[in-house]
This record gives C-alpha cells, sequence and structure tokens, in this order.
C-alpha cells in the first residue's frame, strides 16, 4: 500500500478529524510563506520580516509597518486550492470537524469551511484602536500610508503580531478539538512556532498525519508522513461520509 492509499484508509475509518495547518497550505494560492527558500525570511528588506511585524513596530512605525503588510501579508486575489477545498468537503461530508490553521488569509472559510480555528488571526477583521469600529481588509489595503478610522484613529489589523499573546478562546477551542479528534492531519507547517507547534501533544487518537513538503521535528511520532505539496495529497482523496 503506498502512502496516498493509506491516508485514504485512514481517512476511511476516521469520524472525528481535525486538520491543522501552517503557510504551506497556502503556498499553493501563490502566498508566500515566512521560511521556505522563497519564504519572505530570504527577501531583504530595510528591517527583518519578523521585526516589522511585531508590536513594538507597529506602534512606533505604523507606516512601515503598513507597507509591508499591505505588500507582503494581503493577497486579496488569492483563491482556495485543492487542500483548501477538500478540508471544507470532508467537513460537510461530516468527517471533519474543525480546521486550526495559523495562516490569517481566510481562504478556508472562503473554500466553505465553517468552523476555522484562527490562531493568527485574519486580514479580513480590523478594527480603530479608538472607538473599534470594523474595516474590511479592502478598506486597509487600498488606503494611502496608515488606515485610518472616520474617527481619525488608526486602524489595527486583528492579526495576532510577534510579542502579542494568541486569543485563549481560540486556544482552547484548538486544544480541545485535538484531543478529542480520532485522526490529526498536520500540513503546510515545519512545527516550530509555539505555542502552536505544542497542541500536538494533546493528541490521544489513533491516526497522527504530517503532509509537509520538507521534514518536521515530529516525524518520528507520525504514523505517517507524506512530503509532498498538501494540495496534491489532499486533491487525491475520495470524501466518503
Amino acid at each position: 500500500m503506498n502512502k496516498q492509499e493509506e491516508l485514504q484508509r485512514m481517512i476511511d475509518e476516521s469520524q472525528n478529524i481535525v486538520f491543522f495547518g501552517g503557510a504551506g497550505v497556502s503556498t499553493e494560492s501563490n502566498i508566500p510563506d515566512f521560511r521556505s527558500a522563497d519564504g519572505l525570511y530570504q527577501e531583504k528588506y530595510t528591517y527583518p520580516p519578523e521585526q516589522v511585524v511585531s508590536h513594538t513596530f507597529f506602534a512606533q512605525k505604523p507606516e512601515l509597518f503598513y507597507e509591508f503588510y499591505k505588500d507582503k501579508m494581503m493577497f486579496l486575489d488569492a483563491k482556495p486550492n485543492k487542500a483548501h477545498l477538500k478540508l471544507a468537503e470532508m467537513e460537510a461530508a461530516g468527517k471533519l470537524k474543525a480546521v486550526i490553521t495559523q495562516n490569517i488569509d481566510g481562504l478556508h472559510q472562503m473554500a466553505g469551511s465553517k468552523n476555522v480555528l484562527e490562531l493568527h488571526g485574519s486580514i479580513h477583521r480590523n478594527y480603530c484602536q479608538e472607538c473599534g469600529k470594523f474595516y474590511d481588509a479592502k478598506y486597509v489595503k487600498e488606503a494611502a500610508g496608515i488606515p485610518k478610522c472616520e474617527c481619525g484613529g488608526t486602524i489595527k489589523p486583528d492579526v495576532v503580531l510577534y510579542e502579542e499573546g494568541l486569543d485563549n478562546e481560540v486556544m482552547r477551542e484548538s486544544i480541545r478539538a485535538i484531543s478529542e479528534a480520532d485522526m490529526l492531519i498536520i500540513g503546510g507547517t515545519s512545527l516550530v512556532v509555539y505555542p502552536a507547534a505544542g497542541f500536538i501533544d494533546y493528541f490521544r487518537g489513533k491516526h497522527l498525519v504530517l503532509i509537509n513538503k520538507s521534514a518536521t521535528s515530529r516525524d518520528a511520532q507520525a504514523d505517517l508522513c507524506i512530503q509532498e505539496p498538501i494540495g496534491e495529497v489532499l486533491g487525491k482523496v475520495v470524501v466518503r461520509r
């Protein structure tokens, strides 16, 4: 039995699947990740990306923050790929109970997934720091310089910047979903960003699958490792109720 057939068998016999994904899930939608060979960390900027997307930098240099953020983190034309679509199909069939994502692009929801736990927030939610008024991603992307509220306040994206903590409720719900799952599929993440990478330790189910183009530190724990693009792998899965 090859790895694709093995994955199919595991999915067929599981009824409470949780998917945990990172930037690699969206690279097939042409959204760059941070850490791969052609990711954002390899490009040359005046300031390193992890400094630019920090809370301190946003507070002190909002104009430079937004210049980088709009150019390198907001991809409003991106469309869901085969991985997003297959996960939505699995949820609709009642097999997949939750998608836990480190991505901020909203592509899982665009594909039709309903129970999406966004660990790092979303570019699609933006709030005035003064009055709390909501603004969508289009408003922020098209604003000249620093996006401002009609009240004059600075708008901040609802994304978790470096130095900021994850949302406790989202973390609790993610841990609960993983601890109740009979199958955990981890895809498109190198499992180096904590605390999210530690969520795997709450899994007590039967099948742990890692799908990532490169090896991860947790490969030895997995029941199945597939080192291929996740869209290609999940795209071949047949969803049976």
